[in-house]
């Protein structure tokens, strides 16, 4: 069950929607006149879509005769008594231990014209633009596990819209950067593909998709053969010292406010010293310069909230003067 599926309860004829996955096997679902109630699991089944046209009861027709239909009429459409409002995500489906397919999926009842880039301004490469139509999914790309560190922002951009007189739903935009300590744990059955993917929801304040726990299952995860598209590579090993410098890092700085070249040195930054602890160094030392401070400030506030950090000071004070840090990974 994800966030977006209609679903049926179990004991009793209310139907709804699923608008937030909660800890303990708990859904909540929006049923008739806005009403939201917390159920378990098990007390709900999904209704198939085929399902729901095929055996939803027909009102009774008092007469034969259809009424002519009128030029406001015709902008009207059915529509269900509750809306599935959220459920888009995006998800990578793996194919191989080398390869994985990148998919966006629209589990909601709003059709979403829609476009995907991928990098930061003033640098945005277009993946994908159309219309996602409703209850429906899309491949968009294959990426190579291998590149992970260079895939970069992904940046989600879509409208709300359906032929309907309806109220105005405010514009999505979602930019996404993955981490690869928390990328690969991601991973749960994707709505509508029903494929085992690394699943993103798009439309959620927190982009984490809960995930679920099912403790009678642990003994047995336990000893289950890991299979082969799990095992995956580790990330490069990074040079000792990093050099954060902004010409070390692209050509292009020339064109780049300060804010997108420190962003570009932050990101560096992170990425290569979550390289470092996957790979078990001891330490690692990055060259920031010493400049109005700005980037040192906000590498050492940063590295104050990593756990893997024993501590970090000052390195090289003789040639680098205040302008390198070196830290001491645990």
């Amino acid at each position: 069950m994800n966030i977006g599926d209609r679903v049926r309860l179990v004991h009793g004829r209310e139907e709804g929607i699923i608008t937030k996955v909660l800890p303990n096997n708990i859904v909540e679902v929006e049923i008739e006149d806005g009403f939201r109630i917390p159920i378990k699991r098990s007390e709900a089944v999904v209704i198939n879509e085929l399902e729901s046209k095929v055996f939803k009861p027909q009102p009774i027709v008092a007469t034969t005769f259809e009424p002519q239909r009128t030029s406001y009429d015709r902008f009207q459409t059915p529509t269900a008594d509750v809306l599935a409002n959220k459920g888009i995500y995006m998800a990578f489906v793996p194919v191989n231990d080398r390869e994985l397919s990148q998919y966006l999926i629209n589990n909601t009842d709003w059709d979403l014209p829609f476009m995907l880039s991928v990098g930061t301004d003033p640098h945005h490469k277009g993946l994908a633009s159309g219309m996602l139509k409703a209850k429906t999914h899309i491949k968009v790309q294959q990426v190579f596990v291998q590149d992970f560190e260079n895939w970069g922002t992904f940046t989600f951009q879509a409208f709300f819209f359906r032929l309907a007189f309806m109220q105005l739903k405010q514009p999505l935009l979602k930019a996404m950067k993955f981490r690869i300590n928390t990328f690969f744990k991601n991973k749960q059955k994707a709505p509508l593909i029903n494929q085992d993917a690394h699943l993103f929801q798009l439309d959620s304040e927190d982009v984490t998709t809960p995930v679920k726990i099912e403790p009678e299952k642990i003994v047995e995860k336990m000893f289950e053969k890991q299979s082969a598209v799990e095992k995956l590579p580790l990330p490069s090993k990074p040079s000792k010292v990093v050099d954060l410098h902004i010409e070390e890092l692209t050509n292009d700085h020339f064109t780049m406010s300060n804010r997108q070249m420190l962003e570009l040195q932050l990101s560096t930054f992170e990425r290569q010293f979550e390289a470092a602890i996957a790979n078990g160094m001891d330490e690692i030392i990055f060259i920031h310069g010493v400049g109005n401070g700005v980037l040192r400030n906000e590498l050492h506030k940063r590295l104050s909230g990593y756990k893997n950090v024993k501590y970090f000071e000052d390195s090289q004070k003789e040639k680098f003067g205040y302008g390198a840090t070196k830290v001491k990974i645990k």
